[in-house]
């Protein structure tokens, strides 16, 4: 194992394939089809606040924002939703399930060099069928050494599965585009936490950035994660 680092987690959902894309277009699809009801921003502000209701309820994933948008439909049309309209948010549900992997550039890579000399595991949360269905059409499943499909990404949930698959979070890095969910409660767990920025991010996974602490670093893209590993795992 490498140096003062063991085990490395990366996030899935747009930290190693596309996923916000695709919620981002169901959510244009949505303001359309309830266009003769409300603005596109008030729709937007009644859908965050349903997601918010529901995350305790729901989960994260798809099939929690299906029901939050119907939800909303509901809402903002005092109950005279077009039956078709529900059915079309089903439909895009349904589409977002079954929508293929696109990974993002270098993800392949990035966890191929990690997985050469530390532990490496995927901690996404989500809908558990949706999360294995997009691990196994990845490719990139047999790099892993482990696999945890969790409902939230916490500072306890780190320090129990870094104990479990590896050596204690503090020898542990997680590597992930949410500073919400993957670098803040990893950082607060004793690890180090890797910011990879991506160009959409789902509001309420945005969260103050660690600036200024040790174990936290970012880096624009993953084509820059091996050296990182290299100069730390060395250090």
């Amino acid at each position: 194992m490498g140096g003062k680092l063991t085990t490395i987690g990366f996030d899935a959902d747009d930290t190693l394939w596309h996923n916000e894309r695709f919620f981002r277009m169901t959510q244009d699809r949505f303001a359309e089809l309830l266009a003769d009801f409300a603005e596109q921003d008030h729709l937007e502000e009644r859908l965050l606040e349903a997601e918010k209701r529901n995350l305790g309820h729901y989960g994260f994933g798809v099939k929690g924002f299906v029901l939050s948008m119907i939800e909303t439909a509901i809402e903002v049309t005092e109950e005279r939703v077009p039956a078709a309209v529900i059915a079309e948010l089903m439909e895009a549900g349904r589409e977002m399930l079954n929508h293929p992997i696109d990974l993002l550039p270098h993800a392949a890579e990035a966890v191929a060099h990690c997985a050469e000399n530390h532990r490496v595991l995927l901690i996404t949360k989500g809908d558990l069928l949706d999360q294995e269905r997009k691990l196994a059409q990845s490719g990139l499943g047999d790099l892993f050494d482990g696999v945890e499909i969790v409902s939230d990404k916490r500072q306890s949930v780190y320090e129990d599965i870094f104990a479990r698959h590896g050596d204690g979070a503090d020898l542990g890095m997680m590597v992930g585009n949410s500073m919400k969910s993957d670098v803040v409660p990893m950082v607060d767990a004793g690890g180090w936490g890797i910011h990879v920025p991506h160009g959409l991010t789902w509001a309420l996974e945005v969260a103050t950035p660690p600036d200024g602490h040790s174990r936290y670093r970012q880096i624009e893209a993953l084509n820059g994660l091996p050296a990182l590993v290299d100069e730390i795992s060395k250090a």
